[in-house]
């Protein structure tokens, strides 16, 4: 569902509710595909995280599931008034983005339940979208009030310190403030990460999948979905603006309440490929996007013919060849790609550094932020992506056994 501005995102889908695993033991066995795909065993012999805040703009994040506790700071809620008073938020998407992402698991050794590609990071749980089935849905998607709360929620994320924003939400429409946004924020060397969409079986004439907002803003990541082949979902957006692709087809994670959930989507390969620059960000803190972005495509396997497609972009992250490639690249000087100045004297929000005006020549650099920026002028035929589809759901109650 779509207001006249384009912000709603509808977090709609078919439910499926099959036996649950028995154990917790299960949870983590149901992620093995995806650690095996990103090879994060290796990785983590690298970087964990530690030290990085990736700022989460979605439904909110909830602080107090197992796998999540102590990690997660709540940030600024950008739908309020939309709910009726009282309303308690449902926070489901975004805890289980936030799971993939920064999960550290519970039990002995956090050997249970969800552990995310970056363990030791922190979230930020910033609030930016309703799901279908809060009451405040469909004034959020027609009160002009809520128009340019992504933005908002933007340059919060980046003055309360964020080194990643995640952004596993999608629509039809750009806008100046969210172009403006972007910009301050890649100036302030914070990576952004966004999903391409799930229309992927719906074609614009017959020659790609619709544009989706903000990923297909220059300088975002924008993240296309993988089956278990690793070739490109069914409904993942396929056009110009996808850079990397990540698994994105049963895909287990938390929820609310210590459950777990299994689901498929570009949102959930979105935040896997957030929490790969958050492994990035922890060994090289002051890297700047672009290059961020050149250690995600550089390292991509699984590559299409040409090295470059529509499907897939690059390849499939990886993150232990992401971190080689970023040591590789670590010896480059900061790329500014922001118009903002700063005065050096003047600390920024967060104790954020300033940006430096300097460039690297590199073709190869170019060649990725081509592939980005050729999709920036087609906000007219952008179109809303269903976020995912959940297809298992595990309640707490059924694996009370391995609290």
């Amino acid at each position: 569902m779509l207001n006249r501005f384009g912000v709603g995102v509808a977090l709609a889908g078919a439910l499926l509710f099959t036996a649950p695993p028995a154990q917790a033991d299960d949870v983590r066995g149901g992620q093995r595909a995806v650690i095996k795909t990103l090879r994060l065993t290796e990785a983590w012999r690298v970087s964990k995280g530690s030290g990085v805040t990736v700022a989460v703009l979605d439904s909110g994040v909830d602080p107090r599931h197992r796998d999540l506790a102590g990690s997660v700071r709540v940030g600024k809620d950008f739908t309020e008034g939309a709910n009726p008073p009282g309303t308690s938020p449902s926070r489901l998407h975004g805890t289980y983005m936030a799971s993939l992402i920064a999960g550290h698991g519970h039990g002995p050794g956090g050997k249970r339940g969800i552990i995310g590609v970056a363990p030791e990071a922190d979230v930020l749980s910033v609030r930016v979208i309703l799901e279908d089935e809060e009451p405040g849905f469909r004034e959020f998607n027609s009160d002009e009030r809520f128009e340019n709360v992504v933005a908002r929620g933007i340059r919060y994320a980046v003055d309360e310190g964020a080194d990643v924003i995640n952004m596993s939400i999608s629509k039809q429409l750009a806008t100046r403030e969210e172009r403006a946004a972007i910009r301050y924020a890649i100036s302030r060397g914070v990576v952004l990460v966004a999903a391409a969409g799930n229309e992927g079986d719906r074609k614009t004439d017959g020659a790609f999948a619709p544009y989706s907002y903000p990923a297909a803003f220059p300088g975002v990541v924008s993240v296309g979905a993988t089956d278990r082949r690793l070739r490109r979902a069914t409904f993942s957006n396929w056009n110009s603006s996808v850079l990397v692709a990540a698994p994105g087809v049963d895909i287990m994670g938390a929820g609310p309440g210590d459950e777990y959930w299994v689901g498929r989507g570009t949102s959930q390969a979105t935040a896997l490929v957030s929490g790969v620059a958050a492994l990035i960000k922890a060994k090289y803190p002051d890297m700047s996007p672009p290059l961020v972005a050149r250690a995600l495509t550089d390292s991509a396997t699984d590559r299409p013919p040409g090295g470059y497609d529509t499907a897939t972009g690059f390849g499939v992250v990886n993150a232990a060849r992401a971190l080689t490639e970023a040591a590789r690249l670590a010896g480059h000087t900061e790329v500014a790609t922001g118009p903002e100045t700063h005065n050096p004297a003047r600390p920024l929000a967060g104790g954020r550094k300033g940006p430096v005006t300097v460039v690297v020549r590199d073709d190869r650099l170019v060649t990725v932020y081509t592939a980005i920026s050729a999709a920036a002028g087609v906000g007219a035929l952008a179109s809303l992506s269903v976020i995912f589809v959940l297809v298992r759901r595990v309640r707490r109650e059924q694996m009370s056994q391995d609290a």
